[in-house]
């Protein structure tokens, strides 16, 4: 049958033309003014999540430099979102995936990749607890995937040392919110976890606006960005906040840092869900009350349009622990 005129020029291809172009949408309903929280709604990637953006440039930049072969394997760590995104992508592309995960992320991110055809080696916790990540708990993770690297020639994409995961953002995510925004953007925030968000949004933001302030989302008590000791390294930011400096981050990129704790997570995590109609993860929780707090603190204009991401869904948790929502 004939295409109908138009029609068909609504289909895609795969799901690789469905990462990027998400929504933003202004959150007036938590913050009715004075300024305005504006937010990229990344949990409608394919993967749930913003990670599918990296995840698509860098397996395209490998394969582009050769350093992917068709058909060849792919390894990685993960707190779960990159694993997600990389399981979308490799599996339209052809290529087997092997993702490192510790059994202190949450299951459903195992259970989301293993649906996509990826095979998730779950790592038991060094010191971390269930829903809980430490950086001691990341190192097990590249124990184990360095041997699978070795043992298969695996090409390891290496999100956290990989220039194509912030460029990603430079491209996409930068350029994207720009346009929906009309140009106008006087704030930028975002977890930092690689960085990769963080630093390939900023770069391109500052480029178009040199007075734009963008601010790193820590969770208290594992501030290293800030400068501070770590002294809570138990948190439930997962995929952010591990405790050091990641490699893709510059501080020349950076105006300051907002602190973020559990409570107050859970806390606009909840808020997001019953006043805006979004479920979404800790991450996102964060952001939005970093922003809340920004407006509040006057550390920032107070008419200041911020932009931040919900950078995954609320389905990839377990329940907010009791204690928490008290």
């Amino acid at each position: 049958m004939a295409p109908v005129d138009g029609i068909d020029n609504e289909i895609k291809s795969s799901a690789l033309e469905l990462i990027g172009n998400t929504p933003i949408v202004a959150l007036d309903r938590i913050h009715p003014g004075p300024g305005r929280i504006l937010a990229k709604c990344e949990f409608m990637n394919p993967g749930a999540s913003v990670k599918c953006r990296s995840s698509l440039h860098m397996i395209r930049k490998a394969k582009e430099f050769g350093e992917l072969q068709p058909g060849q394997p792919v390894v990685e760590i993960t707190s779960g979102n990159q694993g997600c995104g990389l399981a979308v992508v490799c599996s339209v592309l052809g290529h087997p995936l092997t993702v490192t995960m510790s059994k202190g992320n949450s299951v459903q991110r195992a259970l989301h990749m293993e649906a996509l055809g990826a095979k998730c080696v779950r790592v038991p916790q060094v010191e971390g607890t269930y829903g809980k990540v430490t950086n001691a708990d990341v190192q097990a993770l590249e124990e184990v995937c360095t041997k699978i690297v070795e043992d298969t020639k695996a090409f390891y994409v290496n999100q956290f040392s990989n220039k194509g995961n912030s460029e990603a953002h430079y491209m996409t995510t930068g350029p994207e919110i720009w346009r929906q925004t009309g140009q106008h953007v006087d704030v930028f925030l975002a977890c930092v976890g690689t960085a990769g968000t963080f630093a390939g949004t900023t770069k391109y933001l500052k480029e178009k606006n040199p007075k734009l302030l963008s601010f790193v989302v820590e969770p208290a008590g594992s501030e290293p960005i800030k400068g501070e000791p770590i002294k809570k390294p138990l948190h439930l930011l997962q995929g952010s906040g591990y405790g050091w400096i990641p490699d893709l981050f510059n501080y020349d990129d950076m105006d300051g840092t907002v602190s973020i704790t559990d409570e107050e997570a859970v806390k606009y995590m909840e808020l997001i869900g019953k006043k805006e109609g979004l479920y979404v993860g800790y991450t996102s929780g964060a952001n939005v009350a970093a922003a809340v707090k920004l407006l509040e603190s006057g550390r920032v204009p107070k008419d200041s349009w911020i932009v931040t991401t919900l950078s995954d869904t609320g389905l990839k948790y377990t329940p907010v622990p009791e204690e928490l929502t008290k």
